[in-house]
């Protein structure tokens, strides 16, 4: 298929690793009873977003923290904290917490109202690296987002299908994230690798493995699905467009793709733009763009894995919806849909004829 990788799909970014691990056992004094702790070293870099209800015992805390690898032994952290005491001191809410802290560490950040108070920062659907670094920026966020977003030891790209050099656009999942004060972009990147790490594993990737599509391929697709509608029920919609034009190598004519290239999601493109022979410009090249032009939510993913059965080859905006499309098979009745939107169109003094609740 143009513009496919080609290559059946190999995810390699989940390695584990056999080794021998030395482990050096350290004493902790806790009200004269010694509580032995793995020494693990400096916590990572890495971060995770453990939540904790309100009212859980100590001992589901510490498998909570277990189980999102922020400590080693959950067991061993809740008799810490009852000999401590400290167990009325945790707070309920959601926690940014390193990965391999030592139980004191944990417990600061559970039990410190000066270190858990953070500052939530919301990723909509489909923005690419650029317009979430000038968010990030705006935000006060420390740190080049788009430097913290080029790469990270946490998910290599190429793992993916991704060619060499590519940078985590398409898999930095969107959504809202509590930050530690102050905030900072490795922290936010961090946390969105990890949500898409996360969130992936519900997709069904085996219809478009059948088709020797890669994870980057349909990460391409669902962040042109993305940019294309807003409504739900659309989305497997526009993907089996994409899907059948990609099928029967027609151009996909998706105008968000040079819109991305040339960093204009606001004005009108001109016609040096659209006339292009960028690879990104799908007007006038077949396949697939080069890669993903944003990072697409979880709905949208699963659409582009998996889309609808349908022979639709075209679409357009329908008149007088919230942005609803008209879905056609044949070039005759999309010209016919057009016609009927420039219509509505000019009756309604050249505005688009748009209509939300």
């Amino acid at each position: 298929m143009a513009g496919s990788s080609g290559a059946t799909v190999s995810i390699r970014g989940r390695r584990l690793v056999a080794g021998t691990a030395l482990i050096v056992v350290v004493a902790v004094s806790v009200g004269g009873i010694l509580v032995f702790q793995p020494f693990h070293g400096p916590s990572s870099q890495a971060t995770v977003t453990v939540t904790v209800p309100k009212g859980e015992s100590v001992s589901a805390i510490g498998q909570r923290l277990e189980q999102a690898g922020v400590i080693d032994q959950g067991s061993i952290f809740a008799l810490r904290v009852r000999l401590a005491g400290d167990a009325a001191k945790i707070h309920a809410g959601s926690f940014v917490l390193h990965l391999g802290m030592s139980y004191a560490e944990a417990l600061a950040v559970l039990t410190g109202a000066e270190i858990s108070k953070g500052r939530s920062f919301t990723i909509a659907e489909g923005l690419s690296r650029v317009e979430v670094n000038r968010l990030a920026a705006k935000n006060g966020l420390v740190g080049s987002y788009l430097d913290a977003s080029r790469s990270s030891p946490l998910l290599n790209p190429r793992a993916y299908g991704a060619p060499a050099g590519s940078s985590l656009e398409g898999f930095l999942f969107p959504s809202t994230y509590d930050l530690r004060l102050p905030p900072r972009s490795p922290e936010l990147v961090t946390s969105q690798i990890n949500a898409f790490l996360r969130e992936f594993q519900s997709v069904d990737m085996s219809y478009a493995k059948s088709k020797n599509l890669t994870v980057f391929d349909v990460l391409t697709i669902a962040a042109m699905v993305e940019r294309e509608t807003a409504v739900s029920k659309e989305r497997p919609l526009v993907a089996a467009v994409i899907w059948n034009r990609l099928r029967q190598h027609i151009p996909l004519g998706i105008d968000a793709t040079t819109r991305y290239q040339y960093g204009n999601w606001l004005r009108p493109l001109r016609q040096s733009e659209l006339a292009s022979t960028s690879p990104w410009n799908t007007r006038n090249r077949q396949g697939l763009p080069p890669g993903p032009i944003g990072n697409p939510g979880l709905a949208s993913i699963q659409a582009a894995a998996r889309p609808a059965k349908t022979p639709f080859l075209y679409y357009v905006v329908k008149p007088w919806t919230c942005g609803e499309h008209t879905f056609a098979v044949t070039e005759a009745a999309f010209n016919d849909a057009v016609a009927a939107y420039n219509r509505a169109r000019q009756s309604n003094g050249g505005q688009a004829p748009t209509k939300c609740p």
